[in-house]
């Protein structure tokens, strides 16, 4: 018999009701919102069962974080993305700096090769137009044009050998001289003096014996790679002479073919303005020589015709090698014939290169080849401290080709985006301009 009371029993059938009654309820409303929604359609999975619903609308929205390129300032990203680049190109002229200084001997004497081909290849033109075949026309232009070149070096040799005895009795005298007018002179130079720089001289020729004798071993090593040099040249240049435009041909096949066009055409310029400047080179420099030379002839300076030599060929250095030429001569002047005869042949070398620089380079050289004086100076320094006088060389012309080059592909460029503009409908690629008759390449 269950001692639980009769109204416990009651109380509790009745919360039992009232809950069912809810559970009822909630299932209605819950049916009534299920009706009011649109269904789902069909090709979305339902919600996964950790599925967080979103906020309600009256919640705070959380502030998103900008993408950290654009957090990054303008200038700055500009700057980061030029500072990359320029440390890829630095570090890419770097290496090839340093290939070039591997094979110092092999690039000089091919840049060689393609001035003296520059130099060359107009009368290999003129032959052939007169009839004679390519490789006879080569054959005789080289020929001619080396042996011109061996017998100017062959006779500054034999001159300065021919005088070398005249010249240091000249030269003994003339510091004799030069010994006695410092010491009248007004720079109150005393003898003790100037037995103490003459003392000092002879103390550091003594003292640096093994570096001189070091010096002279290590000149025969330079004599070796001279020749070596000289005759890579010879042979690149008999080659370039006679099959340089399928040289040209297969260099092309190395370009990308969406830059060939543009290659193709800015090489035709670029071989006009090496041969322009070869050409122009070699007529003042020419020029140089004979009026310097009958200068000095005139004032008895000693072997005037070796150094109009020498004056013709360090011509070919620009700024500096007409400084160095003027200067030896001056100096040869001073210890032979005395100060007036310095100060006159001094007065002669600047009146001539005065000339030069303000009638002769403008004239003959023209606008094909200008370049700012300033980049002149620094392309001299720049190839003298690379590769030395053949650096000096070859600097001017290279950094003339380059601006030739530069200036034709941005004007390709810009005629290449004018004619893919929208106003034409269809973009159309430009095409190179015909090469000229002469060939593009050596």
């Amino acid at each position: 018999m269950s001692r639980v009371p009769g109204w416990l029993g009651r109380v509790g059938a009745g919360l039992t009701a009232v809950s069912n009654r809810l559970d009822e309820r909630r299932a209605e409303v819950e049916r009534e919102n299920a009706e009011a929604e649109p269904p789902p359609p069909a090709d979305q999975a339902p919600p996964p069962a950790d599925h967080v619903p979103p906020p309600p609308e009256h919640a705070p929205a959380v502030a998103a974080r900008p993408d950290p390129a654009h957090a990054v300032p303008w200038g700055m990203r500009v700057a980061a993305e030029a500072g990359w680049r320029l440390l890829v190109l630095a570090g890419t002229l770097w290496v090839l700096m340093r290939v070039i200084s591997a094979v110092q001997l092999v690039v000089l004497a091919f840049v060689a090769a393609l001035l003296i081909t520059a130099l060359l290849q107009p009368a290999v033109a003129r032959l052939m137009r007169i009839g004679f075949p390519r490789g006879l026309a080569t054959a005789l232009t080289a020929i001619l044009g080396f042996v011109i070149m061996g017998l100017i070096g062959w006779f500054v040799t034999w001159q300065v050998m021919e005088n070398i005895d005249n010249l240091s009795d000249q030269v003994q005298d003339g510091i004799d001289e030069l010994r006695k007018w410092l010491l009248n002179s007004p720079f109150h130079v005393t003898d003790k003096q100037i037995n103490d720089i003459a003392e000092n001289l002879r103390e550091a020729v003594g003292a640096n014996t093994d570096q001189i004798t070091s010096a002279g071993l290590e000149g025969v090593t330079v004599v070796v790679e001279a020749l070596t040099g000289i005759l890579l040249a010879v042979f690149s240049t008999l080659f370039l002479l006679y099959d340089g435009r399928r040289i040209w041909e297969w260099t092309l096949k190395l370009v990308p073919a969406a830059a060939r066009p543009g290659v193709a055409g800015a090489g035709p310029r670029a071989w006009r303005t090496l041969t322009a400047y070869v050409r122009g080179t070699v007529i003042v420099a020419l020029i140089d020589a004979i009026f310097i030379g009958i200068g000095i002839y005139f004032l008895d300076v000693p072997m005037a015709v070796p150094l109009a030599v020498f004056i013709f060929l360090f011509s070919f250095i620009p700024l500096v090698g007409a400084v160095a030429s003027g200067a030896l001569a001056v100096v040869v002047a001073l210890v032979t014939q005395g100060v007036f005869t310095a100060v006159m042949t001094l007065a002669v070398v600047l009146a001539v290169q005065q000339i030069e620089g303000h009638i002769l380079q403008p004239f003959i050289l023209g606008r094909a080849v200008r370049v700012h004086p300033l980049a002149v100076v620094l392309s001299v320094a720049a190839g003298g401290m690379v590769a030395g006088i053949g650096g000096a060389v070859v600097a001017v012309p290279l950094v003339a080709v380059t601006n030739t080059v530069v200036g034709y592909l941005r004007a390709y460029s810009h005629e290449a985006a004018l004619k893919q503009s929208p106003r034409r409908g269809v973009a159309t690629t430009p095409t190179a301009p015909e090469p000229p008759n002469a060939p593009p390449a050596p």
